[in-house]
């Protein structure tokens, strides 16, 4: 059955019954220092570049998830020791005109321009003090000094995030403006710290976070919200029933929360995942035939309507592009109406 990708896709986000339901996945082309280094490094934005189009005629996916690796890098924190509460209130807006929103306007285009006639595209956009949180855990491999911050220097921490979220908007609003691109996927994740209920969280770091979200919205009905579990790291759903969103994703494994359940969270709204992301789970190791079956059963679980197949989270890059193409092959054969 030819079937339009873009159409197949608004129509799950719009929770119409589809006749296929879409897969979209995706995971890092860089690692490293290389994250957050490409406004230095055109060779490290051309990889990406070629990495995304290799991964998309590999495995033919419904959509496309565009991975902002290159720009981690958020220029305040990179010569930044993110130690006490002077380091955090060293961090202040750089404007429209810095080569990390410049530049990063025109490396999304480049990748827009390669995928959007053919399908939806969607650019990872982390939430504000999460771009704090990457740096010390991609890059300094520190996973505890985020938590110390947030607990020891709450309000140096909240008005560093309002500070980020002045240029992630203005990034977020050029994107819609200067780009053709379909939406966002926006990163979201619990302060992993008992210290931070949900009063606490509204009150230092919500407000560091919703107009990035309102922006987007204003731009695009397609918005994902991606509430974070990545590493195992848990979150309460409930944070996040008022962050508007058509789709939401989030580790239904590593929070034990199935997508129906979460779905019922979330008002009904379209919902994206069903795979484990992590090393030696079903989709890095399972056969052509037990990825068909779980496809199967995901689609007799969740049916046609509402429903992306998806992961957690990032799959590992080192997980074989062929299983990708094996689930996408799978939700090709369980048309509705000839499973």
């Amino acid at each position: 059955m030819n079937i339009n990708k873009r159409d197949l896709l608004k129509k799950a986000f719009d929770n119409e019954e589809v006749d296929r339901v879409p897969i979209g996945f995706w995971h890092h082309y860089v690692l490293g220092e290389d994250q957050f280094q490409g406004p230095e490094r055109q060779d490290i934005l051309d990889k990406i570049v070629e990495g995304h189009l290799d991964y998309y005629k590999k495995t033919n996916p419904d959509m496309m998830k565009l991975m902002n690796e290159g720009f981690m890098g958020y220029p305040p924190i990179m010569d930044n020791n993110l130690e006490t509460r002077e380091d955090l209130l060293k961090i202040k807006s750089i404007g429209p005109d810095h080569p990390w929103i410049t530049e990063q306007i025109k490396h999304v285009r480049r990748l827009v321009d390669l995928f959007s006639d053919e399908v939806m595209t969607f650019y990872n956009i982390f939430a504000p003090l999460q771009v704090i949180r990457i740096r010390l855990e991609f890059l300094d491999l520190d996973f505890e000094r985020f938590v110390y911050l947030a607990e020891n220097f709450p309000e140096e921490f909240h008005a560093a995030g309002m500070e980020i979220q002045k240029d992630i908007n203005i990034l977020v609003e050029k994107l819609f403006k200067e780009t053709d691109l379909d939406g966002i996927y926006y990163c979201v994740q619990n302060i992993q710290s008992e210290k931070y209920p949900l009063d606490v969280y509204n009150k230092y770091v919500k407000p560091t976070e919703m107009e990035v979200l309102n922006t987007a919205n204003k731009y695009s009905d397609y918005n994902i919200l991606h509430i974070c579990g990545y590493a195992h790291h848990k979150n309460d759903l409930s944070f996040y029933t008022d962050y508007e969103a058509k789709v939401y994703n989030w580790a239904t494994f590593t929070e034990g929360v199935t997508l129906e359940e979460g779905k019922k969270i979330y008002g009904g709204k379209s919902v994206l995942g069903g795979f484990d992301n992590n090393p030696g789970t079903l989709i890095d190791r399972g056969s052509k035939e037990e990825l068909d079956q779980f496809v199967k059963k995901l689609i007799d679980e969740n049916g046609y309507k509402g429903f992306i197949i998806g992961a957690d989270c990032s799959i590992p890059n080192d997980i074989d592009d062929i299983q990708v193409k094996y689930i996408s092959d799978a939700s090709h054969k369980y048309v509705k109406g000839d499973e």
